[in-house]
């Protein structure tokens, strides 16, 4: 077929518009089909817990389903190396825990480094940490506990629901600042510890209370302390541990990333459709129904937040000496 050059200009000019006003159309059109939301803990624990409540707020903002996909292991590690796998193109989330900034420092040959590889979204909910004991532990109070230890060196053993997760870090800190010697034991994830836990095969272990608030309550755990800055509202009769180990505080968070490179447009919607569930009545009660605190930051906010984490954290791990198990 033979083209007069006007029409050949004339196509070639629409074919040019075209391509330079591609990405916004594709911005403009996301999404248009699920979105899987990758996390690295498996179901029934606390991260499980909160992905569930907070998915179908997002899907029905997003007008897609959003899938929650459980790939749980070396502590987050395969969660977070699956989202940096994916193409950035907004239809992969990462559920971004605590222990993925804890992992930074104590694992020597990551394939990945997060905070190049995951671009910040949005930030979730601040989990409080709880030290549980099974209720065959003849200790009481975080005091009890510290004695009981103290005569049992190496006896007593210590679960968490991954190694280098802030349920490990927590409890190395304790161990540091107690001078206590206990065995530990990790996890892939809180639903499979905290039933170790309450089967008695482990005797203690620092928990977000999401995982361990409902076996609290029925009396087959035990709160000896809440390991934050403050008492819980949902325990208010157990103090911190603070309160008898001066300057003792750990605490655990998380947040959603995407894979580096994805448009800022589909950040910027996904953050703005996070922050508006974490600012829903309805959402905040279901959150505040299982212990947790909504954390609302802007993309680049809640970069440095994982940056400030990544940091503090690192220094807890060279302290302590932990290396992966």
């Amino acid at each position: 077929m033979h083209l007069s050059r006007r029409r050949f200009l004339h196509l070639a000019g629409a074919g040019g518009a075209l391509a330079a006003t591609s990405p916004r159309a594709h911005a403009q059109a996301y999404p248009s089909r699920p979105l899987r939301w990758v996390v690295g803990f498996p179901p029934g624990g606390g991260a499980d817990i909160v992905s569930r409540i907070m998915a179908p707020w997002l899907a029905e903002r997003l007008g897609q389903p959003v899938v929650v996909e459980n790939k749980p292991g070396a502590s987050s590690n395969i969660s977070v190396q699956t989202v940096v796998n994916a193409p950035p193109d907004g239809y992969t989330l990462l559920f971004v825990p605590a222990s993925a900034a804890v992992n930074v420092s104590l694992f020597d040959n990551l394939p990945f480094n997060l905070l190049r590889d995951i671009a910040p979204v949005s930030g979730l909910i601040d989990f409080p940490l709880v030290m549980v004991a099974n209720p065959s532990l003849p200790a009481q109070t975080v005091a009890e506990f510290i004695a009981y230890a103290k005569t049992n060196p190496g006896k007593i053993s210590v679960g968490s629901f991954g190694t280098g997760s802030t349920s490990h870090v927590a409890g190395e800190l304790f161990k540091m600042m107690t001078g206590t010697n206990m065995i530990h034991v990790p996890y892939r994830g809180g639903a499979p510890m905290v039933a170790d836990l309450v089967g008695g095969q482990v005797q203690v272990a620092f928990d977000v209370l999401t995982g361990s608030l409902a076996h609290v309550r029925s009396g087959s755990l035990r709160a000896l302390g809440m390991a934050g800055k403050h008492r819980s509202d949902a325990l208010p009769q157990v103090p911190t541990i603070g309160e008898t180990v001066a300057g003792y505080e750990a605490n655990s968070w998380c947040g959603v990333g995407v894979p580096r490179g994805t448009p800022a447009e589909i950040i910027e919607r996904l953050n703005r459709e996070i922050n508006a569930g974490l600012a829903n009545p309805t959402v905040r009660a279901r959150l505040a129904d299982v212990a947790t605190t909504p954390i609302v930051f802007s993309p680049d906010a809640f970069g440095a937040y994982m940056a400030s984490e990544v940091e503090k954290w690192g220094k807890v791990v060279r302290l302590s000496g932990i290396r992966p198990e």
